[in-house]
């Protein structure tokens, strides 16, 4: 007996067929891996299986019933549970509140019981790795605990569908073990999970079977042990393999072309910030890619952060074309000549509800405006611009950024950075949870624009695709420079014993003290 049945649905946009008969059948104790291109159709299945929209055609069964849930909570207590790939918790409120938000413990006299919620909190995310303080706001955690402690409160529900939407996109490799061993004791347990991830490698270790949608339908289903990498990449685009690079997974292309002798465009020296940095320097020369790598929490973000100016800086300088900028606010970062692109691009990137034109412009409005008013026309003539060249597809510059796929949010971003016409780009995962096509088209984008003579700086949680990209490779752990990779240096092994080489180093040294 299946555990969930979606049967010949359809879901229908004005303008758009996002589902197009669409079927889909998850068994009990299956891990099933639901994949293709963004804007194939998986967001809206998944809404559709969560109770957020209604098909317009079609059925759901659930558990051998004809099924229908009318909002998220319908499907919630039916025992359907998601956990997004862009955290959706209460960050002011306590970890253990969060965790037991809605279900939290009661005494005899219906009061609420914290003790026992704080104890319970704890050894819960025990087992999901996560040792922190439970009475810790949420929001004050890294994104990759957060994310672990998402899961926990999806996995507590007692659910008997858990949709895991991009888990590991913020999760280190000791997170991502531990994730791999929960969903392994799901499995173990008849609990059934549509796991979403454009992490290849992920899906062929942990999933049983794969559906791939394109264009809104299905274009294969079944046991992902017999379908070949390739066939699957080729299959999600649609087109033959030999259009994507390095088997469209990773890779830049490398060799810049930045001259060595070239004055740098941007270098940091010495630069410290709150504890969490401690004298950070390096450069970047024009037309030059200098990967930061390192595990989360090694100071990556936070480096990129302190140098555009909205990280406070306690020490240090930070030059641009060899003009030096003390402790720089944003503001004078951009006139400076620097952009960046922050890690989550939803939080502290596009504004979903403005349109593609609007999120476009809206650095550059003081630059379109004379005595106070804007220029439409040149706002139209650079909007225009930018979406041509970034291939941005959107119906038209007025259409909701929201409502784009992942990785057209991430070009109009990458287009509202390179109006303000930087000299530096500071780019923070910026393929993260985005599709095979749309991550070779990002990457293209920063191929050109080094070519073009921008200092790029390139964070990066996938160790290939740092390394693939990168001319050079300042490693980081514990907000301290550790080692620099060079020429024929830059290789994943060479990072990665880097990065190992330094952890051990810290433990024998904390063991000396």
């Amino acid at each position: 007996m299946a555990l969930l049945e979606v049967v010949d649905v359809s879901k229908v946009f004005p303008g758009v067929r996002a589902l197009d008969d669409v079927s889909f059948t998850l068994q009990p104790g299956e891990v099933h891996a639901l994949v293709g291109e963004n804007g194939a159709g998986k967001s809206t299945l998944i809404k559709v299986l969560t109770g957020v929209y209604q098909p317009d055609g079609g059925q759901l069964r659930y558990r051998d019933e004809p099924a229908r849930f009318d909002s998220p909570m319908d499907a919630q207590r039916a025992g359907i549970s998601t956990i997004y790939q862009e955290v959706n918790l209460i960050p002011l409120m306590s970890v253990a509140h969060n965790l037991f938000l809605g279900r939290e413990p009661r005494t005899a006299y219906g009061l609420l019981d914290e003790k026992r919620m704080f104890r319970e909190a704890h050894e819960i995310l025990l087992r999901y790795g996560v040792t922190t303080d439970v009475r810790r706001q949420l929001g004050t955690l890294a994104l990759g605990a957060q994310q672990m402690v998402a899961l926990a409160r999806a996995v507590m529900i007692d659910a008997k569908v858990v949709i895991m939407d991009e888990p590991t996109s913020s999760l280190e490799p000791r997170e991502v073990e531990t994730l791999f061993g929960v969903i392994r004791d799901l499995h173990s347990q008849g609990i059934g999970i549509i796991y979403v991830s454009h992490r290849l490698d992920e899906l062929y270790q942990i999933c049983d079977a794969v559906t791939i949608l394109r264009d809104g339908k299905v274009v294969h289903t079944g046991k992902l042990a017999d379908l070949e990498r390739l066939r699957l990449v080729s299959l999600m685009l649609g087109r033959d393999m030999s259009a994507v690079r390095h088997e469209g997974f990773t890779g830049f292309g490398g060799d810049h072309g930045g001259a060595e002798d070239a004055a740098p465009v941007l270098k940091v020296t010495d630069l410290n910030s709150r504890r969490k940095l401690h004298d950070i320097s390096f450069a970047v020369r024009p037309g030059e890619v200098v990967g930061l790598g390192g595990l989360l929490g090694a100071g990556r973000s936070e480096t990129i952060k302190a140098i555009g100016g909205a990280y406070p800086v306690d020490g240090g300088e930070i030059a641009v074309d060899g003009k030096a900028l003390n402790r720089p606010t944003t503001v004078q970062a951009v006139k400076a000549g620097i952009a960046v692109q922050p890690e989550d691009r939803k939080a502290e990137g596009i504004v979903a509800g403005l349109s593609v034109r609007e999120n476009i412009a809206l650095a550059i409005l003081p630059r379109m405006s004379k005595l106070g008013l804007v220029s439409d026309r040149k706002i139209d003539e650079v909007v225009r611009t930018y979406m041509t060249r970034l291939r941005i597809k959107a119906s038209s510059p007025d259409q909701r950024v929201g409502d784009l796929s992942g990785g057209n949010q991430q070009k109009v971003l990458l287009a509202r950075l390179l109006a303000t016409q930087p000299k530096v780009l500071l780019l923070d995962e910026p393929t993260r949870g985005i599709d095979v096509g749309a991550k070779a088209e990002v990457q293209g984008l920063i191929d050109e624009l080094a070519a073009e003579g921008l200092g790029v700086v390139l964070v990066s949680s996938d160790a290939e695709e740092l390394v693939e990209g990168s001319d050079r490779v300042v490693v980081l752990r514990d907000g301290a420079v550790v080692g620099e990779l060079r020429g024929d240096a830059v290789t994943t092994e060479a990072l990665l014993e880097t990065i190992a080489a330094a952890a051990v180093e810290a433990k024998e040294v904390g063991n000396d003290d």
